[in-house]
């Protein structure tokens, strides 16, 4: 893949052009193609000097897989933002549900795709979608969200991604009548997570998401998960620098106990993340829960102590999952959730490692499964008795709510649980997508005043 030096760039000066004043015409700068191993990614900082630079926004993406699209194109796809379309809205803005048809334009393949419009009066701003363009423009990874285009006319300004069918983790782990999540789809939804963080970490100039949380993280059709709404990324220290400083943002129960106090921002804050949303997968709870008991509302403090007592994990353990999980497996997990969650940022493990950790989890098989016993007649079984049997377990009945139940002649053998057990919600599935974010915690500053970064 090849990467433009000037090609963001000129993608801000494109969208700032009827904003700033005309600068005197520099000469055209040669295009400087090279490999993205041997190339410095563009970031923000980069982009402090917009109207000093006048190369046509068109050409300067020649050759980029980032389509720019213009409103009346989004429109078509969106069927005029249609509400049959609408999936949800959070603080960037509403998201719908759009189509692109193959004869749209040549190179681009027919999809699905959703659509995030920037509310100008939203949480997030014209930097919030230009941090996501930058970013998601520029890195590519089967955990990472694909960014298929963008929009930027007039004050309009939109996203274009790749549609995620089964939408957000938070709606599919905490939807009250969604069916349940299984064990391993849990575990390969942390490993998936866990690479994408991996690999933005260890990238030739480092990103720290800063904004990891269940809703950010979007599930294919077959959970494939991958990491989206990069508003909030910001570019890691370099050099001798220990850290970079920002003002506080992100979401409450997410964010790592020092960068709240500080405003230190390190990879290892992500990793505190990562361990509240591995938690929030062993227990079926959110980070933060205003309707439970007082000691049981903020999720870290109350679990974190059982993570390490192997005798006490069964009392957090998800109830929904009905004993169905790898004892072995869930051990192995608590205990990483555990390191995550250290106060000390050094005490917690870098991203390769939980990776590392997490690896063999997705294939442990030591999980009960229920059983169903049919008993088969004896030949010599006498037929006399049977109807006897019958006939008694007919008089046999109880009330229950006003109606009598008649218990089967048959014998069926019954789960094995290792703890008790709720009911399972009904299995209905939802269609839900990018961005939806009517929920609790949803991407907000932590402090309402801290409206940049």
């Amino acid at each position: 893949m090849t990467v433009e030096k000037f090609t963001w760039i000129s993608l801000v000066s494109g969208c700032f052009k009827s904003q700033e004043k005309a600068s005197p015409p520099l000469p055209k700068p040669k295009k400087e193609i090279c490999k993205q191993s041997s190339c410095q990614r563009i970031s923000l900082t980069d982009l402090s000097n917009p109207s000093s630079l006048s190369e046509d926004l068109s050409i300067s993406l020649a050759g980029s897989n980032i389509h720019v699209f213009t409103l009346a194109e989004l429109k078509i796809i969106t069927q005029s933002f249609s509400s049959c379309n609408f999936l949800g809205e959070g603080g960037f803005g509403p998201v719908h549900k759009g189509f692109i048809d193959d004869k749209l334009r040549p190179g681009l393949e027919a999809q699905p795709v959703a659509v995030k419009l920037l509310d100008l009066e939203g949480l997030q701003g014209h930097r919030e979608w230009l941090t996501e363009v930058i970013f998601l423009g520029q890195l590519r990874h089967p955990h990472l969200v694909k960014l298929i285009g963008y929009c930027c006319e007039d004050d309009h300004r939109l996203l274009v991604y790749e549609y995620m069918p089964r939408g957000s983790l938070e709606n599919q782990l905490f939807t009250r009548y969604s069916a349940t999540l299984p064990w391993s789809s849990r575990m390969k939804i942390a490993l998936g997570a866990a690479k994408g963080l991996a690999f933005l970490h260890e990238s030739e100039k480092p990103v720290i998401y800063r904004d990891f949380k269940a809703s950010n993280i979007l599930l294919d059709s077959d959970y494939t998960p991958k990491l989206s709404d990069f508003g909030l990324a910001k570019d890691g220290p370099e050099g001798s620098d220990t850290h970079v400083s920002t003002r506080v943002m992100g979401t409450q129960g997410y964010a790592a106990p020092e960068y709240v106090m500080t405003g230190h921002l390190t990879s290892r804050s992500d990793v505190y993340s990562f361990g509240v949303v591995l938690l929030e997968l062993l227990t079926g709870r959110r980070s933060v829960d205003k309707s439970r008991p007082q000691r049981e509302q903020n999720l870290v403090e109350w679990a974190r102590p059982m993570l390490n007592e192997p005798r006490k994990l069964g009392r957090i353990m998800d109830p929904r999952l009905e004993g169905q999980y790898s004892e072995t497996g869930a051990r192995k997990a608590a205990a990483l959730a555990y390191q995550c969650l250290s106060h000390r940022p050094k005490q917690r493990p870098t991203m390769s490692t939980v990776v590392k950790i997490l690896e063999p989890l997705k294939d442990f098989v030591d999980i009960p499964f229920g059983t169903f016993v049919y008993t088969v007649p004896n030949e010599t079984d006498n037929p006399k008795e049977d109807v006897k049997e019958c006939n008694d377990s007919k008089k046999d009945v109880s009330k229950e709510n006003g109606h009598h139940h008649q218990k089967h002649p048959l014998h069926h053998g019954h789960r094995r649980h290792h703890h008790k057990s709720a009911a399972r919600s009904p299995t209905i599935h939802s269609e839900t997508d990018l961005g939806q974010n009517q929920r609790t915690g949803s991407m907000s500053p932590l402090h309402p005043e801290a409206k940049g970064a």
